[in-house]
């Protein structure tokens, strides 16, 4: 039976986990809502407003600070997206908060095999959640997956995609 977390179970997820938070993105544009306004002033070259993005960003340092490790494989398209550039941009505040963020080609994620096509994030190596997204709403729920086998697939997957990407400092200095 598949658990579809959304609303507070959802956030439950995302600030209950104990050890490890490991998030895999493979979209090439994300539809949120909330990050809509930022988007468009760091298309027009202006500063984005970030304040969408503080909540997080303060959770992150909170959970540090307890010992907590968050970390984040981002891959990227060829050629890179609006959004993912966007992304790209907003990437030091999130290392700054202590996220270890990492980049992968796209190109280089091909030929690490069989890939997830959605998004997941991987908690304290026993539960994964399967987001799914909506192309004008951005993201509705993720499915709970904790079987012992299935979780099993998804730590092989974050180790592959881990060790093939590159810290997000060195992507950006090449």
């Amino acid at each position: 039976m598949t658990v579809r977390l959304s609303g507070d179970q959802w956030a439950r997820a995302l600030h209950d986990f104990e050890r490890t938070a490991f998030r895999f993105e493979c979209q090439g544009t994300y539809h949120e809502p909330y990050e809509q306004q930022a988007l468009r002033q760091h298309l027009a070259g202006d500063e984005p407003d970030l304040t969408y993005l503080r909540t997080w960003l303060d959770d992150v340092r909170r959970g540090t600070d307890a010992g907590r490790r968050y970390s984040r494989v981002r891959v990227v398209t060829d050629p890179i997206t609006d959004y993912l550039r966007f992304e790209l941009a907003v990437t030091p505040h999130n290392e700054a908060a202590g996220e270890d963020v990492r980049v992968l080609s796209a190109a280089r994620a091909a030929e690490l095999g069989p890939l997830p096509g959605t998004d997941f994030w991987l908690f304290d190596d026993r539960l994964v959640t399967v987001m799914h997204f909506d192309e004008r709403e951005g993201f509705q729920y993720a499915d709970a997956v904790t079987t012992p086998d299935q979780v099993t697939q998804f730590l092989e997957i974050r180790e592959r995609v881990w060790d093939a990407a590159v810290p997000f400092r060195e992507f950006v200095m090449t």
